[in-house]
């Protein structure tokens, strides 16, 4: 039975892929840092509804690098082996290029983007064989300057992305997906998420759905490796008016 990683995978996005890939089969490993209960209450979840697979949890500040570069190792010490690495947490915080503080930078590109590197390194050096999926996010085709560090390290991750890739082949794919109005903020609605969509081409928030989809594609496509999957409602696309 194979085994996942996911980063961030005791919430939201992360939260839904966790239950998506074990009602697929998957042992996983869910990576939090902060949110030890929500992480442990969804491994005992996953435990009463799939006994006959295994979940774990692990800790883990992607702001520290000693400790990223400990979390491969534990995962596989935990499970045995891993055949999928989910690049899924991220910081997400407001600032332009003027307002953008060097702490505010170095947060963004620490999680980001150094802790997927470092992730997708070891994931390469310690497994023999599997695929590794990096969310990113549809602002990475805009030069909108409004989550500027954040922005940035998300562009990052998708030329690393496409490198891995070609280093990483036939044994390792690599790929990416890039949501688009997916959940609401924690202190806003889904009325919100309704306003936004108004200026994409679907006219519509793509909740989670098309984000698990698009892993099953990945994972079903074994010839898949270096693409980008927009699920985003055609929001990459620009605005209709």
């Amino acid at each position: 039975m194979d085994t996942a990683l996911i980063t961030g995978g005791s919430k939201r996005v992360g939260k839904a892929i966790a239950e998506h890939l074990a009602g697929k089969g998957w042992n996983l490993v869910i990576h939090y840092n902060t949110s030890e209960e929500p992480a442990e209450r969804l491994v005992k979840q996953l435990q009463t509804h799939y006994p006959g697979q295994k979940f774990t949890c692990l800790q883990t500040d992607l702001i520290n690098q000693n400790e990223v570069e400990r979390l491969i190792r534990n995962a596989i010490a935990n499970m045995g082996s891993i055949q999928l690495l989910v690049n899924n947490a991220s910081i997400f915080k407001p600032g332009n290029l003027r307002k953008t503080s060097t702490g505010l930078f170095d947060d963004h590109i620490l999680v980001n983007f150094k802790a997927p590197f470092i992730l997708m390194r070891d994931f390469a050096t310690f497994c023999t064989n599997g695929n590794i999926i990096n969310l990113l996010d549809t602002r990475i085709t805009s030069n909108k300057t409004n989550f500027a560090a954040y922005s940035l390290s998300k562009k990052s991750l998708w030329h690393l992305t496409q490198m891995a890739a070609l280093e990483f082949a036939p044994n390792i794919r690599v790929n990416a997906i890039a949501p688009g109005v997916t959940l609401p903020p924690v202190d806003k609605d889904e009325s919100y998420l309704w306003e936004l969509a108004e200026k994409i081409p679907m006219k519509e928030p793509t909740g989670t759905d098309p984000i698990l989809k698009s892993i099953d594609f990945i994972l079903e496509n074994t010839h898949l490796t270096g693409q980008l999957l927009f699920a985003d409602g055609g929001e990459n696309l620009g605005q209709n008016r």
